[in-house]
């Protein structure tokens, strides 16, 4: 018997418009999709006229679901992940899956497709010959620590963060960093996109006391960058 397939797709960030043309093939055609927020990816799926089932996975139910899934592209299956916004795997569940997968033979392809943090590298005008992508920071347990390791990185430096704690990060990066120069980019390809530049301390001043909204990107400039 043959065995199935697992495709990782992206999907748009904000613009639904940034999905490719196979994006959209493949997620007609699979068995089962698979999705981080199936309410969310629901509405997607509604606007392409995709009709495939789709089953909820995430970080909270990947170690009870992976085997079985596996078994079943075993058996023949073939399912796409997908993740609320851009390339299943990058900060979100993907890992464990496609380990097994590949421990138990069956194919793995990721499509190319829509991820946050590029657009936010490029925009952000800092050096991207060589650069770190450290995605979101521990909240609590082991945040000092990694922020002190990234301060001695001489790449450009890529995270992610939530908007309600952007101004904790930013006064972050200040004592750890200094005022090497940051970029701040959020709500990516959709009609309010912003990508803001400066010191910590500019920065603070502009996002401090709003209320800003959207999946934010922060990029930092290498020690050497003026």
């Amino acid at each position: 018997m043959r065995k199935g397939t697992l495709y990782l797709i992206p999907t748009p960030v904000g613009n639904l418009e940034d999905i490719t043309l196979r994006a959209i093939k493949v997620l007609k055609q699979v068995d089962l999709i698979l999705a981080e927020d199936t309410r969310h990816s629901g509405m997607l799926l509604k606007h392409f006229n995709i009709e495939t089932k789709m089953m909820a996975y995430h970080q909270h139910n990947e170690h009870q679901l992976t085997q079985p899934l596996v078994q079943r592209m075993n058996a023949g299956e073939n399912m796409a992940l997908i993740s609320d916004a851009g390339t299943p795997g990058i900060s979100d569940a993907a890992y464990l899956i496609v380990r097994e997968c590949i421990h138990q033979g069956v194919e793995v392809f990721c499509l190319p497709g829509a991820t946050a943090f590029v657009p936010a590298l490029l925009q952000s005008g800092f050096p991207t010959n060589e650069f770190l992508f450290a995605g979101f920071l521990p909240q609590k347990k082991g945040r000092q620590s990694k922020l002190k390791s990234l301060s001695n990185e001489a790449r450009t430096i890529i995270l992610y963060e939530s908007p309600n704690r952007l101004e904790k990060l930013l006064e972050e990066i200040r004592e750890y960093f200094g005022q090497r120069m940051v970029s701040v980019s959020r709500e990516l390809t959709k009609l309010h996109e912003e990508t803001k530049r400066g010191t910590p301390s500019e920065l603070l001043q502009f996002f401090g006391g709003k209320n800003v909204k959207g999946e934010i990107v922060v990029v930092i400039a290498p020690p050497d960058d003026v």
